[in-house]
């Protein structure tokens, strides 16, 4: 009996564990601003900024930029970074809709003719993640 309760109490607990992605993130210009990471959970609502699963932001510091997302469960993931130069919370666009801030995702890179997608920056956290991205 006492094994089935505690079958009963731990297996929901694993079900939804919780993990944490370390990001370290290079080539940080500056200490100016800050560095900005969206988390995004499905191709559908991928770039999308209504669409965000989980984000954050810290302190550039030149150089290297450490920072951690926690509390998501296990699945598949895609990071989308940008070095937030003058601190407005928006990444700053041409008229073309072309960055001028420094942007750089999970697993892959700016293509000529526009951001990668979903699948080529998606990894799968099933325990605690850590990942370099180059800016």
């Amino acid at each position: 009996m006492r094994r089935f309760f505690l079958l009963i109490v731990l297996f929901p607990a694993l079900l939804f564990s919780q993990n944490e992605i370390s990001v370290e993130v290079h080539g940080v210009p500056s200490s100016k601003g800050k560095i900005s990471v969206a988390v995004y959970d499905s191709e559908d609502g991928f770039l999308k900024f209504d669409q965000v699963f989980k984000c954050d932001s810290i302190a550039a510091k030149k150089g290297i930029t450490r920072l951690s997302i926690k509390d998501l469960p296990r699945g598949e993931y895609a990071l989308a970074i940008f070095y937030d130069e003058n601190g407005n919370n928006i990444l700053d666009t041409n008229w073309l809709g072309i960055p001028k801030e420094k942007v750089a995702f999970s697993n892959a890179k700016m293509k000529t003719f526009g951001p990668p997608n979903f699948k080529e920056c998606a990894f799968l956290v099933n325990s605690d993640h850590e990942i370099s991205i180059e800016l």
